[in-house]
């Protein structure tokens, strides 16, 4: 492939919102998997692992779970504050279950939820027992929950994964705002074993939109250092 064949793959690729009635077949997306488990990684651990959702029931599910959360927290006073929400008096407990929305989770053919291993970096003891007496170490610590690496390696993945989904003439949308509101509720729902996260949502269909957002020039995010 040449780089001009790859630039038109990459910008080429949009958040996919909403799709055609038509289903996606398992192999595509197992094949897709495949691909994104070569995206580099920390340590070569490979702390991945890829639940690919075809049923319809459990996707609704995991929809109806997220709208739940949002809900829920729809209630709070504080989000009224922000401006994010109006306020209510309802009781989050007492309130009725919320109508499913489809939107873009809801309505999507197939749904891949990524999760990731929970790996216990020996080095953050070290810096919890020197911070005790050394300021620096916990500063040390934060730096290394600001680049955590079991997010960076599987987020490589996703973005492997979401360009050869677009390759095979299929949208996807990457989704974390569900999570906060609604990750155990979704764990549950599939099933996840207790050392692993599910941290991303990728809804997957055929496309039906054609979204047209531009980047920024390169030179307002980029900058040499000489």
């Amino acid at each position: 492939m040449e780089t001009v064949e790859l630039a038109e793959l990459i910008k080429g690729r949009r958040s996919i919102r909403v799709w055609q009635e038509k289903p996606v077949l398992e192999e595509l997306l197992v094949q897709a998997i495949e691909l994104a488990t070569w995206a580099p990684n920390g340590a070569n651990r490979q702390n991945w692992y890829f639940y690919i959702i075809l049923n319809k029931d459990t996707i609704a599910a995991i929809a109806d779970a997220s709208q739940a959360g949002r809900s829920y927290m729809a209630s709070w006073p504080e989000m009224a504050q922000g401006g994010l929400a109006p306020s209510s008096s309802t009781s989050p407990v007492s309130s009725p279950p919320p109508a499913r929305r489809p939107g873009a989770l809801g309505s999507a053919p197939a749904l891949i939820a990524v999760g990731t291993s929970q790996i216990e970096n020996p080095m953050d003891k070290v810096y919890l027992a020197r911070e005790k007496v050394d300021e620096r170490a916990g500063q040390m610590l934060r730096w290394s929950n600001t680049v955590n690496p079991r997010i960076q390696s599987v987020a490589a993945a996703i973005s492997y994964l979401l360009l050869v989904l677009h390759q095979m003439g299929l949208g996807a949308v990457w989704m974390t705002g569900p999570l906060p509101q609604a990750k155990g509720d979704i764990e549950k729902i599939l099933g996840t074993p207790p050392e692993m996260d599910i941290i991303a949502l990728i809804p997957v269909g055929y496309p039906a939109e054609s979204p047209t957002r531009e980047r920024r020039p390169v030179s307002e995010v980029c900058e040499v250092v000489k």
